[in-house]
This record gives structure tokens, C-alpha cells and sequence, in this order.
């Protein structure tokens, strides 16, 4: 199962350009290609791109920030906070940038490393391994944060999504299957965060302590933090919105991301973004100083593996440590990363290191394309003149049909003709053990109007709605949710359809 946070990267390392060229890269050209001229013409249309794209789509708010020859040459905030309320959305208002946080988090484990040969050490953090003790005992920090531990795509999101904690999620991720150690690659973002925690671990630091000393408090990101609480108590924060059945957006969530803070907690404003791409495109030097060694930064440039062997465009895309990395036609770098919270947050950001020019996008409504096409549209008319491609129309429905690739292809909400009855409650409801998941209860309704399934540690209830014989379905919810799924009881036991991606939602009754 792919959720929304691979889709954004999915999306960006596809889309990023149609003029990518396969690898291996040419040599990148000596000199930028973009003339001055061309990026200010670029930036003069941006204003009305934005707006343009936010009528189309209804989002309510979004936050941009241009650099070029380390200058900010665009800052500006459009629309408001909160629907249903004045304030207005300006460059310093923060916002959660979802996986953003990933090069931002490379960032700062590149400050804290001597020698850029660092990042293939192998840092052991109590509490977490691998299936294979071997792979334990040799996964290096650049395996974790490029996605190539051979851990499946998004190991441990659903248990996040259930209520567990990061302690509790890093200690199950031994039950996961794994794919080729280093020959494999799959998003994860608490394969990240594990290597995260070790090195501030190592450090005898906080994760957040580590970011503070290292990268936020040097490059005066002063709006910047990996922990929802300074987002959630943030006088100026965008509150997350999801799109409505009638098109109309609404902020109806809360997303806590503590538990992946390195992967995807990060928050921060459209200006102290602006900072860090300047930071980033200057080698690790910010107005005139040293915040991060240069080495070991550009080492987070270079692919570490291939994330997709042949994209839309027919090329290859890779990902290094915490970024896509991409090569166009005339063999310049693109570095690029996109964030997405299906509960309310889309970003992206984009930069051409060659032409020491980027973008960052920061919106609070769940992801339909804007933040990717923002910042794809920008560099289009910038290289071209015009703009080539509809971005959002085609990253708009990307992110619908991925989206919809999650759900079960079994139609819940209409049983067939010819279902079986179920039998009495009695014979479902106790409690079922899961090794990964944990416990799992069936409960007979007081009321007699059915069974209510229970999962998690808080827990979460779900109403049971009988589909076919022992097959019974339930209303998913939270940042994974896919809609309606099964829940099927055969031999004293219990699957869950949308747990079992990895052959892990079986749960055994006692």
C-alpha cells in the first residue's frame, strides 16, 4: 500500500522534467543557463499562477518563497489561515511540511558529521532492528535515510495511524518482511527517523535539541521546530484543511506527527525555508558563515539509489540522502522533495543548485497537486518562456489515481445478492493478538445493533457492518485511511484487509 507521502515524491521524481536525460547524467555544463532576466520574468507571473491554481482547487492558503544567487527575491503569503476566519496567511506564518522534514532532517545529520565516509557508518539504536540480524548489524545511516534497508514501503505508518508510539513502532519493525538489503528501494519514514534518533542519540541529545543547536538556531530558522507542540502553539499556523464532499474545504484534523519527527514532524514558515534553500545552495554557508561542513551537505546531493528505473519521461529517477535527485538534458542536478499530509498539508520544494535558484511551497489543504505544479510551473516558464504542461491538471490527477490504487477492490457498501448471513454475534466477539499490531477486540453492541471492532492502544472503535457470511466491513480513518474494508473471520481468527499489505493482519484468537 502506497499513501500519500510516497505519492508526493512519486510525483515530483516522475514529473520533475520532461527533458530529464537517463543516467548516468552528462557532465553538468561549467556555467548557470538561466539569465537573470529569465528567472525575474518567471517570478513576475508567480503571483498570478498561485492565485489561478488556488481558485481552481479551493485551497485555502499557501506560502511561497523564491531564492536566486542567494538572495530571497520573492516572499509572499495568499489566503487565509483558517476557513472561516479573517487572518490571513503571510510569510511567517508556519505550517507543517510533512516530508519536507526529510532533507531538512539530512541537513542537520550533515552538521554533525566529520567526514562525508560518516554517513556510511552504522549507528545502533536500542530498540530497533531488522528481520535479519545481519542487515541489524551493517544498515548505515545513508541506507536509512536514501530508503534502501529493504524495509517495505511505509513500514510502521498504520502503526502510527493506530496510536502507537515511536518507541513501540521502532521495536516492531523486526517483524516486517525485507526486500534486497541495498538493491531494494521503498519510502519509509520511520527507517529515517530511526537513523535520526541514533546519531542525536549518539549526541546524548534530543531530536529536537540536535536541530535547534545545529541548523535552526545558526540559520536563524526561528519558526522552525520538529515538534507538533511549537506548530500546535504557534499564534500564526495554518490549520489543515481536507476537501469536502461538495468541494468546500474545512479544517476537520489534527496531525500529530511526533512519532516520525525526523521524517515528517517538521514545521516552519515560507521565510525560514527561504533560509535553508539559500543555506543549501550556497554549500552549507549562510550570509557569510559556516553553519554546516560542506562535504558532508553535498554527499545528501548524490543519488544513492534508483528510486524508479524508468519514470514517464523514460529516464531514471534516484534518491540520495533525504532528497530526489534528478539530472535534465543539459545534465544539471534538480534536487526536489515533495510533503504531504492526507489529513491537511502539501508542500514542495525544488532547486536548480547550478543556477542557485529554488522554490518552496508550503499550503494547508490536503495534497491535489498545487504545491508540485507551483513549483513545476515556475521552473517551466523559466527554462522555456511558457509554460509547457498543465502541472496541475496532470499532478491533480496523479494524486487521484494513486489515491485511489489504495482502496479495496471490493465494493463494501453493496453486498451481493446472494450473501450469506452472518452468525450470531457470539461467534466473532472476544479478543484476537496480533504480534505487529497488537490486540484487537470484537465487541457485541449493548443495543444489539451489531459488533464494534477495537484497535490500537487508546483504542480505536470501528462499527462492524456485515458484508457477506464471516466477511464484516469498517470505515477506515486517520492519515491512511482507504475507505471502507474488510474485516473477515475464519478459523478462529481475524484478518483485516487493509493491515495485511505485508501479510501482517492476521490476528489469532485466544
Amino acid at each position: 500500500m502506497r499513501t500519500v507521502h510516497a505519492l508526493a515524491t512519486a510525483a515530483a521524481a516522475t514529473l520533475l522534467t520532461t527533458t530529464a536525460a537517463a543516467a548516468p547524467a552528462p557532465p553538468p555544463p561549467p556555467h548557470p543557463l538561466l539569465t537573470d532576466a529569465a528567472v525575474e520574468t518567471a517570478v513576475a507571473r508567480l503571483d498570478a499562477t498561485v492565485t489561478a491554481m488556488m481558485s481552481r482547487t479551493g485551497v485555502p492558503g499557501v506560502s511561497v518563497a523564491v531564492v536566486h544567487n542567494d538572495k530571497v527575491i520573492h516572499l509572499k503569503g495568499f489566503g487565509v489561515r483558517k476557513t472561516g476566519e479573517p487572518a490571513t496567511v503571510g510569510p511567517d506564518t508556519v505550517f507543517q511540511v510533512a516530508s519536507l522534514s526529510k532533507p531538512i532532517s539530512s541537513t542537520v545529520v550533515a552538521g554533525v558529521l566529520k567526514d562525508p565516509a560518516q554517513w556510511d557508518d552504522h549507528v545502533p539504536l536500542p530498540g530497533f532492528a531488522l528481520k535479519d540480524p545481519w542487515v541489524t548489524d551493517h544498515v548505515t545511516t545513508a541506507d536509512l535515510f536514501s530508503h534502501r534497508s529493504g524495509l517495505p514501503d511505509h513500514a510502521g505508518d498504520l502503526l502510527e495511524d493506530l496510536g502507537y508510539d515511536r518507541t513501540y513502532i521502532l521495536d516492531h519493525l523486526r517483524l516486517e518482511p525485507l526486500t534486497p538489503f541495498r538493491a531494494s528501494y521503498a519510502y519509509t519514514n520511520f527507517g529515517l527517523t530511526a537513523a535520526a534518533e541514533a546519531i542525536a542519540r549518539a549526541h546524548g541529545v534530543s531530536w529536537q535539541k540536535l536541530a535547534d543547536d545545529t541548523l535552526f538556531k545558526p540559520a536563524g530558522m526561528t519558526r522552525t521546530s520538529t515538534e507538533f507542540s511549537a506548530f500546535a502553539h504557534a499564534p500564526d499556523h495554518a490549520a489543515t484543511h481536507v476537501k469536502n464532499p461538495d468541494g468546500t474545504w474545512s479544517p476537520r484534523f489534527v496531525r500529530d506527527p511526533d512519532a516520525q519527527a525526523p521524517a515528517g514532524g517538521v514545521s516552519s514558515t515560507a521565510r525560514d525555508m527561504a533560509r535553508w534553500m539559500r543555506l543549501q545552495l550556497s554549500g552549507g554557508t549562510l550570509d557569510g558563515k559556516r553553519i554546516i561542513p560542506a562535504d558532508t551537505l553535498a554527499r545528501t546531493h548524490i543519488p544513492e539509489i534508483v528510486s524508479q528505473p524508468v519514470n514517464a519521461t523514460g529516464s531514471s529517477s534516484f534518491y540520495g540522502l533525504g532528497w530526489n535527485v534528478g539530472y535534465d538534458g543539459a545534465g544539471r542536478v534538480r534536487l526536489s522533495h515533495s510533503g504531504a499530509f492526507e489529513l491537511g498539508a502539501n508542500t514542495n520544494v525544488t532547486m536548480l543548485p547550478l543556477e542557485r535558484l529554488g522554490i518552496v511551497v508550503l499550503t494547508n489543504g490536503a495534497p491535489v497537486g498545487l504545491a508540485d505544479a507551483v513549483a513545476f510551473d515556475f521552473f517551466d516558464f523559466a527554462e522555456h518562456g511558457k509554460v509547457t504542461t498543465d502541472w496541475l491538471g496532470v499532478l491533480g490527477g496523479l494524486y487521484a489515481q494513486m489515491d485511489e490504487a489504495g482502496r479495496s477492490r471490493t465494493d463494501y457498501a453493496h453486498p451481493p445478492a446472494t450473501a450469506k448471513p452472518a452468525k450470531a454475534d457470539s461467534a466473532y466477539t472476544g479478543t484476537y493478538d496480533n504480534p505487529y499490531y497488537g490486540k484487537a477486540t470484537v465487541t457485541a453492541n449493548p443495543d444489539g445493533s451489531g459488533l464494534t471492532l477495537s484497535l490500537g492502544p487508546a483504542p480505536q472503535r470501528y462499527p462492524l457492518t456485515h458484508y457477506d457470511g464471516d466477511t464484516f466491513s469498517f470505515e477506515t480513518r486517520g492519515e491512511l485511511a482507504v475507505g471502507r474494508t474488510g474485516a473477515t473471520f475464519t478459523d478462529g481468527a481475524l484478518r483485516i484487509e487493509y493491515l495485511d499489505a505485508g501479510h501482517l493482519g492476521t490476528f489469532a484468537r485466544r
